[in-house]
This record gives structure tokens, C-alpha cells and sequence, in this order.
């Protein structure tokens, strides 16, 4: 490894996120659909495996915490933390379940579910959307490129423009500040 493949990984980021900004109009829809739950009583839940569970941690953690602005809390919830809830589902009904079943759960109309996967098909995540869209939750899918079955599935989707896994995560994890930012100002700017 050396300082040019350093700058071109750095590069090749930077050039995703300027891409990113031709869906600023998915994102402000985003940040208004969570605006409007919110504002309604309502969540956001976030969902997600591996990286796309920490990221899921992340984004809830910026709206029950605080992003930018000291305010009150928001109500979000990352389905991916209780170890006891996971391993009871995926063990009772399976891996498949972990998410679907919270969602049943604790999931209302009007809420909103970020699912996210690099893929675009995680299959725990398209099943917590089919739950989702029975209650009507609205659904929103964090994808890599391809969209994969989520696109498809979500209500709305943003399929960010990377193709690797760590670039995809990275685009989430920017896209979710930005939608977090949003929010806030919205509710309490």
C-alpha cells in the first residue's frame, strides 16, 4: 500500500459522493417521510446485517441522541441491538424472521423502516418490508448500485453509486447525516 492507492481510493469515494448528489430529491423525500411520521407520533426503525446493523445503530443513535442540534429526542430504533430478540426469533422461527417479527411487533401505521443492504437482498430485510407494507409502514431501501429485490420492494429507494461493500456503507452513513440533518431542521430548526 502506498500514498497513490491511498489517493485514488480517497478519489474513487469522492467521486460517489458527487454522484450522490443527483438523488438529493430521494433524499429530501426521505427526510420528509420521517419528518411526517415523526411529527405524527410515529418511528423510524432501522434494519440491517453486519456493517448495515452498525450503520442501522448509527442512524438510530443520531435521532434519539442528537445530530447537530441539542433538541428532544426522536423516536428511532435500530432492530438489530437486542441480542435476546434476535437469537429467540432466529432460533423460534429463524435468521429470516429477526427483523420481520419486531417489525409485527412494535411496527404502527404511519411509521417508517430503513432497511439497508449493500446487496439490495437481504432476505430478512425484504421479508420486514413485506410486514411493514400489511401495516402500512412506509418503506425505504439503502442499496448498493443495483437497487437488487429492495428497490423493487420499498416504497422508495435509494441505490447509492458505489459497487463495493465499504463504499456503499459509506454513502449510507453520509446519507443518513444528511437525512438526519433534515429532520432535525424540520422539526426543531
Amino acid at each position: 500500500m502506498n500514498s497513490d492507492w491511498l489517493k485514488q481510493e480517497l478519489d474513487g469515494l469522492a467521486d460517489s459522493i458527487r454522484q450522490l448528489a443527483e438523488q438529493a430529491d430521494v433524499l429530501q423525500r426521505i427526510a420528509e417521510l420521517c419528518t411526517e411520521s415523526l411529527r405524527n407520533g410515529g418511528k423510524v426503525m432501522f434494519c440491517g446485517n453486519g456493517g448495515s446493523a452498525a450503520d442501522s445503530q448509527h442512524l438510530a443513535a443520531e435521532f434519539v441522541g442528537r445530530y447537530k442540534l441539542e433538541r428532544p429526542a426522536m423516536n428511532s430504533v435500530a432492530l438489530t441491538v437486542d441480542t435476546s430478540i434476535l437469537t429467540a426469533i432466529g432460533n423460534d422461527y429463524g435468521y429470516d424472521d429477526v427483523f420481520r417479527r419486531q417489525v409485527e411487533g412494535i411496527g404502527r401505521a404511519g411509521d417508517v423502516l430503513v432497511g439497508l443492504s449493500t446487496s439490495g437482498n437481504s432476505r430478512n430485510v425484504l421479508l420486514a418490508f413485506e410486514e411493514a407494507r400489511k401495516m402500512g409502514i412506509t418503506t425505504v431501501a439503502f442499496t448498493g448500485c443495483g437497487g437488487g429485490k429492495m428497490k423493487e420492494q420499498a416504497d422508495i429507494a435509494l441505490p447509492v453509486p458505489a459497487g463495493v461493500t465499504n463504499h456503499i456503507q459509506e454513502l449510507h452513513i453520509t446519507s443518513g447525516h444528511l437525512i438526519c440533518e433534515l429532520v432535525e431542521k424540520a422539526l426543531h430548526g
